[in-house]
């Protein structure tokens, strides 16, 4: 397993991580497999989408926004409840193919880390086997 650490500015972001996940699976000499990545963090997760157009990670952003407001009677004391249930809806792991020793994305597709708690330094484990 290896280990990507990255340092996020907001306290909430997305991070492009394809190109860090692509030089794990460069590294790893694997041919064909499957590369794991995943967030051991309760405030964060990982999602692939659309990595050409950046409005389509502010729109994200933004709709997550309007469905789990920031400080709205949540029970959670340390004040970052939103952060928990945002992390849920992304998930905190994605899995993706490797073929020919590389990353098989779809042509708009990119990986990335999703903050929801920054700004911090977070860590992303990946697997290739």
């Amino acid at each position: 397993m290896n280990s990507i650490t990255i340092r996020t500015s907001r306290r909430s972001e997305f991070v492009d991580i394809t190109a860090e996940v692509a030089q794990v699976v460069r590294e790893s000499g694997v041919v064909d497999g499957v590369v794991t990545v995943f967030v051991p963090h309760t405030t964060a997760g990982v999602t692939i989408n659309e990595n050409a157009d950046p409005s389509v990670v502010r729109d994200i952003l933004s709709t997550l926004e309007k469905l789990v407001p920031a400080g709205v009677g949540y029970t959670h004391s340390e004040g970052n409840a939103d952060s928990h249930i945002k992390a849920s809806l992304m998930g905190s792991s994605v899995q993706v193919f490797v073929e020919s020793g590389r990353l098989a994305l779809g042509t708009w597709q990119g990986i990335y880390f999703c903050e929801f708690d920054g700004p911090r330094t977070r860590h992303i484990w990946v697997k290739v086997q």
